[in-house]
């Protein structure tokens, strides 16, 4: 990273301390020190959405599992694929920042009227909800084996892959980004929901960005 840095915004939450940054013309995120994400690609996230949108009638209802710098929704939102975009992200600062600093980076998407933002953990509000989704677009964290929240990882374990599942449509999509392979993961994901894609998208350094597409098929 080179270029002077600008604290944007630094909250503290329930979570720890939550630091919006800028350096030169990128936002970057850092929770309690460590690295999140930035505004510098943003391909494999747009992958992520686009993919599943493949995968899905018109009309189709939409949650996207961390809102992030925006690019998911983003790309959901340019979409007139789906009619419902539900967007489930644990800290309230983040969807502040959604409304000024970091929404052109989400596309205004926030003022769609398709759009609906959830402020709850996944993993509490997927065990509360009824709704059922025709796809399910994660982006917690860095993947499922590297959570900086140890609680998000009940979000890729078997239970929580189970709880994913009864929140699928009949032939529902389940798409998971992640930093990196984790073959695990996908053994998991086909036991679980059903057959798995994989897709791996370059990145300047280190190991490519990966996703992951489950189908949810009858057993």
């Amino acid at each position: 990273m080179t270029g002077a840095v600008e604290v944007v915004d630094r909250v503290v939450t329930d979570r720890g301390e939550l630091v919006l940054r800028r350096c030169a013309e990128h936002l970057e995120i850092i929770s309690n020190g460590v690295f999140l994400m930035d505004t510098r690609a943003g391909s494999s996230e747009r992958l992520l959405v686009r993919e599943s949108l493949k995968l899905v009638p018109a009309g189709a209802r939409i949650l996207i599992g961390g809102l992030g710098v925006g690019f998911s929704l983003a790309e959901a939102a340019a979409s007139q694929v789906p009619a419902e975009i539900v967007v489930v992200e644990i800290e309230r600062a983040l969807i502040d920042w959604h409304r000024d600093t970091l929404a052109p980076f989400s596309a205004h998407a926030l003022d769609d009227a398709r759009v609906r933002v959830v402020n709850d953990d996944i993993v509490r509000w997927l065990g509360t909800t009824d709704e059922v989704f025709d796809a399910i677009c994660l982006d917690v964290d860095n993947g499922p084996d590297w959570t900086v929240f140890q609680h998000n990882a009940a979000l890729y374990d078997d239970h929580g892959l189970t709880l994913l599942r009864e929140r699928l449509t009949d032939d529902g999509v389940l798409a998971a980004w992640s930093a990196s392979a984790s073959p695990a993961y996908a053994a998991r994901l086909a036991a679980v929901i059903g057959p798995v894609t994989t897709h791996r998208v370059e990145v300047p350094r280190g190991e490519p960005d990966v996703v992951y597409l489950a189908r949810r098929d009858d057993r």
